[in-house]
């Protein structure tokens, strides 16, 4: 039989391939062993644990007695400890400008002043406990560069889906400014293009504005309807900044998938996101008196503080509602999440409040992890610590789903398998 040389030379080929297939480097193992691996959907947790990681993958888990631990694997002792999932915050600026003496300094920071400043924040972030968020509204597509530098492991910082820059109408609450159907469109598809998961815009006025009113709707039918139907048809979903119960209602109508804050959401509101499914991300903590600490350092102005109180009664009234209505809530803060606020971070005092204002622990934990989760379509990756998920764990000193306060004492966070903050043995964090 004879053979061309196209056949002698791949079959040469082939046989130098295999064994490099062979050689190929085993993803690392890692194993968690010891502590109480906390349901977020109601179960009981299971005790004495070990969590197997392969790679960025969990592998296994279950009590200690019937996992093994493979030899060479990396082990990390985690006796009296309860694991949790990765913290999720659904309304983050980690480029965040506010009113005061603290935006003012920022007024003149170019795009590679700010890349440089949101990487920081994104790291500190992470090590705060929060392994995903959605990005609200950043600057000059600076997110999605940051995105891409987190996943080949440039910077550090947490899982981001991000809706790029805040679409809103001449005057409204942002930058990006759009007029008529067509203006909107481009607008959205814009932002799509360069990589955005979700589309922001601003339907009412907002607290850190001089102008306009919170309770307006200035975009007509027209303009709404063609945006929502343009991110629809691209496979991406709507969130609305929003405190207006006449905007809320005409958004209703044109299909928005989900309301950022809803200071004055009212009865009404309330009932038509129900029946459709529509998301709320309260950010409760920037209206509350958690927060004044933090308006103070930064040097807010008193206009802004005095719209900051007479909006969080109204927001305070319309979170027991929504709590009581069951609508579908995902933890969001508005502010860093890593942030004091409360004596805990924004993220923390977020998920309290939550329980202060009609939540079990257990609903304000799943705010926190498999709702966002859900909210993102993500949650076939990440929300739990179950087989097949991202190993997104951090640690604590008690059951969350008993008292969400314990969520105060994390001190050991993993992402996609890698430790970035172990407060026991920092030799174990990842440079």
């Amino acid at each position: 039989m004879k053979f061309s040389r196209f056949t002698i030379a791949l079959a040469a080929s082939a046989a130098f391939a295999l064994p490099a297939l062979a050689q190929s480097p085993a993803k690392p193992v890692t194993a968690i062993v010891g502590g109480n691996v906390v349901s977020v959907d109601g179960a009981a947790p299971i005790q004495n644990a070990t969590v197997l990681i392969e790679g960025e993958r969990i592998v296994q888990v279950g009590p200690s007695s019937s996992v093994m631990v493979p030899a060479g694997a990396t082990v990390i002792p985690m006796q009296g400890k309860w694991l949790v999932p990765g913290l999720m915050n659904m309304h983050t600026h980690l480029g965040l400008k506010l009113p005061g003496a603290q935006g003012n300094a920022l007024l003149n920071e170019t795009d590679a002043e700010e890349a440089l400043r949101m990487a920081d924040n994104a790291r500190k972030t992470l090590q705060a406990g929060v392994t995903t968020v959605r990005l609200t509204h950043e600057d000059h597509g600076i997110d999605f560069a940051l995105d891409r530098s987190i996943k080949a492991g440039e910077a550090i910082g947490p899982r981001i889906q991000s809706a790029g820059e805040l679409i809103v109408p001449t005057g409204g609450h942002g930058f990006l400014e759009a007029d008529g159907p067509a203006e909107f469109s481009k607008a959205a598809r814009t932002q799509i293009k360069r990589g955005a998961t979700w589309i922001k815009i601003a339907i009412s006025g907002g607290i850190s504005d001089t102008h306009g009113s919170i309770s307006a709707a200035p975009m007509t039918d027209e303009e709404l309807s063609t945006l929502i139907d343009v991110a629809h048809r691209n496979g991406v979903k709507v969130t609305a900044h929003n405190g207006s119960t006449e905007a809320a209602l005409q958004a209703l109508k044109f299909g928005i998938d989900c309301f950022e804050h809803g200071y004055h959401l009212n009865d009404e509101v309330l009932k038509q996101m129900k029946a459709k499914g529509v998301w709320l991300v309260p950010t409760m903590v920037v209206s509350q008196s958690g927060a004044y600490e933090f308006y103070r350092k930064i040097g807010s102005p008193d206009w802004y503080m005095e719209r900051v109180a007479s909006t969080g009664k109204d927001h305070w009234a319309m979170i027991q509602k929504a709590i009581k209505m069951n609508i579908n809530i995902a933890l969001g803060t508005d502010q860093f999440p890593y942030e004091p606020n409360s004596g805990t971070t924004a993220t923390v005092a977020e998920a309290e409040l939550y329980v202060k204002a009609g939540m079990s622990p257990l609903q304000a934990l799943q705010a926190a992890t498999i709702q966002p989760a859900k909210m993102l379509g993500m949650d076939k990756d990440v929300g739990r610590i179950q087989t097949g998920q991202y190993a997104d764990i951090i640690a604590v000193d008690g059951d969350p789903t008993k008292d969400i306060g314990t969520l105060r004492t994390i001190g050991f966070v993993m992402k996609g398998g890698t430790v970035y903050r172990d407060d026991a043995d920092p030799a174990r964090i990842a440079h």
